[in-house]
């Protein structure tokens, strides 16, 4: 197994953007993105023929080693506002890859594009209805408003074929994780109540969003997405048991 993952991690070493690009996330860029490539394959069942949506690209973290996985008969797409990062992917990736497709989205975002034309909460994904078999995020919903996350759950049920599958990552607050908040163990200080969740900032809200669980289920059971159980929980707020830094959310559009 070692042997395997040196070698795609030897395949994704030209493919690593330089570091004044990484706008997001903190880490080793390639073992990031391979711990997902996992996750996706063992929890979310993706196969190598399968159509993917990656919502909230960046720069390709996570669609690099998915390249060795795809064939050709499989096909990622992801979307992102953030411009050079997507030019950055389409002028390396795409190049290389062409079943491999980046775009942007003109979402206003006061760090990131602040002169872009749409809401997040109005924002229509540009695919067709029933286009992708997988459809994932991370580290999207974590910096996300309720009504931004009602709708883009709603978008990804639509463009989800019957029987489809979406992973997506949250910080989730139940029992156990409010309890290590409150013992001041959690490495993300949710102390402020803002719209039926927490935030660590009421400045800006959207630089971390915990949700309670039970708010969570809900949302899903609104946008008709099936909610698998357990949820995978994650370290974020120093769990001794978990599967990533997030929790991750797995739940199924139900077949037609």
């Amino acid at each position: 197994m070692h042997e395997v993952w040196d070698r795609i991690r030897g395949k994704q070493a030209e493919l690593i953007p330089p570091e004044r690009l990484v706008f997001v996330g903190k880490g080793d860029f390639i073992a990031i993105g391979n711990e997902f490539r996992s996750i996706l394959v063992r929890y979310a069942g993706l196969k190598s023929g399968d159509r993917v949506l990656e919502v909230g690209c960046g720069i390709g973290r996570m669609a690099i080693p998915l390249i060795d996985l795809l064939s050709e008969n499989g096909r990622y797409e992801g979307f992102d506002i953030v411009r050079r990062g997507i030019r950055w992917a389409q002028r390396n990736i795409t190049s290389r890859h062409p079943n491999f497709r980046f775009q942007l989205a003109d979402i206003r975002n006061q760090e990131y594009n602040p002169r872009g034309r749409f809401k997040a909460s109005e924002y229509r994904f540009p695919f067709e209805n029933d286009s992708f078999d997988v459809v994932f995020l991370t580290s999207v919903f974590t910096h996300m408003l309720p009504s931004e996350v009602h709708h883009y759950l709603n978008e990804i049920h639509r463009v989800l074929r019957p029987g489809g599958v979406c992973l997506i990552t949250w910080f989730i607050l139940n029992e156990e994780s409010r309890s290590l908040l409150a013992q001041g163990k959690s490495e993300v200080d949710f102390r402020y109540s803002f719209e039926n969740c927490l935030t660590t900032s009421l400045t800006t809200p959207e630089d971390a969003m915990g949700y309670p669980e039970e708010f969570v289920r809900e949302l899903y059971s609104q946008a008709g997405l099936v909610l698998r159980d357990p949820i995978l929980y994650g370290s974020w707020c120093a769990r001794t048991l978990f599967l990533s830094n997030q929790d991750v959310c797995i739940a199924d559009k139900a077949p037609g």
